[in-house]
């Protein structure tokens, strides 16, 4: 077998990992989704969903998560060309976009935080920030992980190895967006309207 055949069923077998990993984590959002659709009528007299949520900056930072998906659509496809400084822009574009993302997330929950929303108040705001946080903490381990991309991109090129990475971190990226479109849609856009 040579080099290049090796490197490529390696590829392979690093995003069947991903794919396994996507299916455990499935099974931790399901039940997450499970516990905050079933307490999200339980407010023990404090704010409703309809109440609480404000969606113009959710909105935003909607618009903000998914364009990152596009970016790193662009990213994986120039480091599949070999293209090091447009795989580069687009990485790094992908981690500001999540990390305004973070930003905005993180001020909308201290915005609740400073209104009295805390978690402990009743078992819909308890389901509500797990959820969240959760999907949170999956977009911050996805900021470190570009990070690190962008530095072995620096340091070793656009060879096989940064396209089988990216390629894997892609799949991952994919899945955190697309959790989002569900939290936006099942507790925001629900919550507002149902």
């Amino acid at each position: 077998m040579n080099t290049e055949s090796f490197l490529l069923e390696q590829k392979e077998d690093k995003k069947m990992g991903m794919w396994f990993f996507i299916a455990a984590e499935v099974v931790i959002f399901a039940s997450l989704f499970g516990v905050y659709l079933t307490l999200r009528s339980h407010t023990d007299g404090g704010p409703s969903p309809k109440e609480m949520f404000e969606l113009n900056g959710v909105m935003v930072s909607t618009v903000l998560l998914l364009s990152s998906s596009f970016t790193i659509y662009i990213a994986s496809h120039a480091a599949e060309g070999r293209q090091a400084s447009k795989t580069s822009v687009y990485l790094s574009l992908t981690l500001v976009l999540a990390g305004i993302f973070l930003f905005m997330e993180g001020k909308e929950l201290l915005h609740y935080y400073e209104k009295g929303y805390e978690m402990q108040n009743s078992s819909f705001l308890s389901a509500f920030y797990l959820l969240v946080v959760t999907h949170g903490a999956h977009v911050a381990a996805g900021c470190i992980w570009m990070a690190l991309l962008l530095i072995h991109l620096k340091m070793k090129g656009p060879g096989r190895q940064v396209q089988s990475k990216l390629a894997v971190f892609s799949l991952y990226w994919h899945f955190v967006d697309l959790v989002w479109v569900l939290i936006f849609t099942l507790v925001y856009l629900y919550g507002k309207v149902g």
